[in-house]
């Protein structure tokens, strides 16, 4: 009985860390990810080296990025970290 209930501080920290870290984390990959992959031609996006600009290609890993009328960039889909509304790029 006395080993089992050193171990049970240790049981509430470990539960507490999934709850309050790893759940959260994998909720947010989860939401990334699905918003990666609904990613198509035309959207406007941000990436993570915060570089904004209009999808022009979409492929299986790579998405090619207009930031300037003939200048595209080409970026890993994962670089992709946020999905404007339509309409921003001009309102700036």
């Amino acid at each position: 009985m006395g080993s089992l209930t050193q171990f049970v501080p240790i049981l509430l920290m470990f539960v507490a860390l999934y709850f309050l870290m790893i759940r959260p984390q994998m909720k947010r990959q989860k939401e990334h990810k699905a918003m990666v992959e609904a990613v198509t031609r035309g959207d406007e996006v941000v990436t993570s080296g915060g570089v904004l600009g209009k999808v022009t290609k979409v492929s299986d890993v790579y998405v090619s990025i207009e930031v300037q009328e003939g200048t595209e960039l080409i970026v890993q889909k994962s670089a992709v970290t946020t999905l404007l509304p339509k309409g921003t790029i001009k309102s700036l």
